[in-house]
């Protein structure tokens, strides 16, 4: 079924730019036909989220202070890919860089719109097996904490609010699922 969009855009302009993302505000008319302004923030990279299992059902979170949230944040290993690269491709380099595994096997297990009212950003998760461990490498900015635990702890931090960034907690309420835990 194709639903026709229902949002009439009068113009656009560019607020903001920078190697991330871009920020942009449209004069719209609503499906209401009330008008006002939308502001929309692009990404220019996807972002990806894996989660590494071992064959005892062990997994690695990586923690690190999140900038804009002005707090520390556990969260499955992620990074951001370029969109002329393919998901899977960024997958296994953001798990060889921030935990220093190397999967052999890699399974796409979800695709997500991570705050879809004011952004483009589309997400992608992974579950990484048959591992092989090896050095971390990680970005210039990067300062992390890598964790082995559980599946199961990882997953009982997603429910009670001790992981709360979005991919990381879809993807292990997937894993869940997955693995009937």
């Amino acid at each position: 079924m194709t639903i026709l969009n229902p949002w009439r855009v009068h113009y656009s302009r560019l607020v903001y730019e920078n190697p991330w993302i871009k920020v942009r505000e449209d004069s719209v008319t609503a499906p209401t036909g009330k008008e006002g302004i939308y502001g929309v923030v692009s990404f220019k990279n996807y972002a990806i989220g894996i989660i590494p299992v071992d064959k005892q059902f062990n997994t690695w979170i990586v923690g690190q202070y999140r900038y804009p949230l002005n707090l520390y944040s556990w969260e499955i290993p992620m990074g951001g890919g370029k969109k002329t690269d393919t998901p899977e491709a960024t997958a296994l380099r953001e798990l060889r860089e921030e935990t220093g595994l190397i999967a052999q096997k890699l399974t796409q297990i979800m695709i997500l719109h991570t705050s879809n009212c004011v952004t483009d950003e589309v997400g992608y998760v992974f579950l990484a097996e048959d591992l092989i461990e090896g050095k971390t490498e990680f970005d210039e900015t990067e300062k992390l904490e890598i964790r082995k635990l559980p599946l199961v702890e990882a997953i009982r931090m997603a429910e009670n609010n001790e992981i709360t960034d979005a991919i990381s907690v879809a993807g292990l309420l997937k894993v869940a699922r997955l693995f009937r835990f």
